[in-house]
């Protein structure tokens, strides 16, 4: 994939946790005269970190699945615009007002400019993009400033990684494959519901070539067949990109090592992250992986996920999500609605991923549903969209 030519400035936030404070730095990269320094008091991360969790679909201690979706998606923050954007002002108190302006100071060229987040442990499930300034007197968001990536950790991006292959394949897609032994309405059942030609999923894959080769679009979905070794087999096969659509396991849920995140295949063990470095899968320059809480490297002290075990193989750009996507299922019974933000999501990575720029084209993507958001549109809550973050390497935009 081209390293993008871009005159537009990039900056580096960076989070620390040191004792009971956390340490942070904004920098304008190749100017190291433009840098702010700030520390973020105990008491404020824990208010930040403790209003965020009452807005995600994870649930609480001693919460239901169930519970949480509807907490989510039809009681709290994210249900209502005027909620959101006093969550989004509350999660500004992380940045100060200087910081703000160091933003705003890189705003004049043609393009937004890049910032680059590294976030702390605690700070990992922050929707960066929503951010608005707790003292402004406007609802502009760090989306709106900024196109909003997630940084690779050094000792990933410095590490000796498999070369990026050609990306004039076509996509190697792997939706909803089929977990043996669980029903489709299972914990590990079903994420996208039946398999249907008439669905907007399948026609829009339908419209275009990709692996596996199927006859009718409808064959992509729910996969007996797809374990690791069609996994191994379909990517030997040079793909321009990968997109997953599944179930992913959090660390937490394992072992508690970053390596075991794990996408769950048509086989009885998960495909954990330290599965595919050992396997030295070829992953192809772009991947998404649209599952829960897929994303999570930052979880850890050492970052060790699925995002780095992608980057590891070969990837350039890794888009997946900081916590986990309710179910088209899920939703309609949380929310009485028969939209279906899951499917939107999944074609709105897809679509961007084919752009010469695609964490850009994810971040346009992105502005967009937040403007239909502000406009009234309740179907566009931020549960869904403002989840997705990609991560980049080698100059990828």
């Amino acid at each position: 994939m081209p390293v993008t030519n871009s005159t537009a400035p990039t900056l580096v936030l960076r989070f620390a946790d040191i004792g009971i404070a956390t340490y942070v730095s904004l920098r304008v990269v190749g100017e190291p005269d433009r840098l702010v320094t700030w520390v973020v008091a105990e008491d404020v991360l824990l208010v930040v970190t403790s209003a965020l969790a009452e807005a995600l679909p994870d649930p609480l201690d001693g919460e239901q699945l169930s519970e949480a979706l509807i907490r989510s998606l039809a009681a709290g923050p994210f249900a209502v615009m005027e909620r959101e954007r006093e969550l989004a002002r509350l999660l500004a108190a992380l940045l100060p007002d200087e910081a703000w302006d160091l933003l705003r100071q890189c705003t004049g060229a043609p393009e937004l400019p890049v910032l680059f987040v590294s976030p702390s442990a605690r700070l990992s499930r922050v929707p960066w993009g929503l951010l608005t300034q707790s003292t402004g007197t406007d609802d502009e968001r760090l989306i709106e400033l900024a196109d909003v990536l997630l940084t690779v950790p050094p000792n990933i991006a410095n590490a000796p990684r498999r070369q990026p292959h050609p990306a004039d394949g076509p996509p190697l897609l792997l939706l909803d494959p089929k977990v043996p032994g669980q029903r489709p309405d299972s914990a590990l059942g079903s994420v996208l519901g039946r398999p249907s030609s008439d669905t907007m999923l399948a026609r829009h894959f339908g419209e275009r070539p990709a692996l596996p080769t199927v006859t009718a679009p409808v064959e992509l979905f729910r996969r007996a067949d797809a374990d690791r070794q069609w996994l191994a087999e379909q990517l030997a096969r040079q793909p321009s990109r990968l997109v997953y659509v599944g179930h992913a396991s959090a660390a937490p849920h394992r072992d508690g090592s970053a390596d075991q995140a794990a996408l769950h295949l048509a086989e009885p063990e998960p495909l954990t992250a330290a599965d595919i470095m050992v396997m030295g899968l070829r992953i192809p320059p772009r991947v998404a992986l649209l599952a829960c809480a897929s994303g999570a490297d930052y979880r850890f002290d050492e970052a060790t996920g699925l995002v780095a075990a992608m980057i590891l193989g070969g990837a350039q750009v890794v888009t997946a999500t900081l916590w986990s996507l309710p179910t088209t299922a899920g939703y309609r019974v949380a929310t009485a609605c028969s939209g279906d933000p899951m499917s939107d999501v999944i074609i709105a990575v897809d679509t961007a991923h084919e752009a010469t720029t695609p964490a850009r084209a994810v971040n346009s993507w992105q502005r967009d549903c937040l403007r239909r958001w502000r406009s009234g549109d309740a179907a566009l809550s931020p549960v869904h969209w403002a989840a997705v973050m990609t991560f980049t390497v080698d100059g990828a935009r």
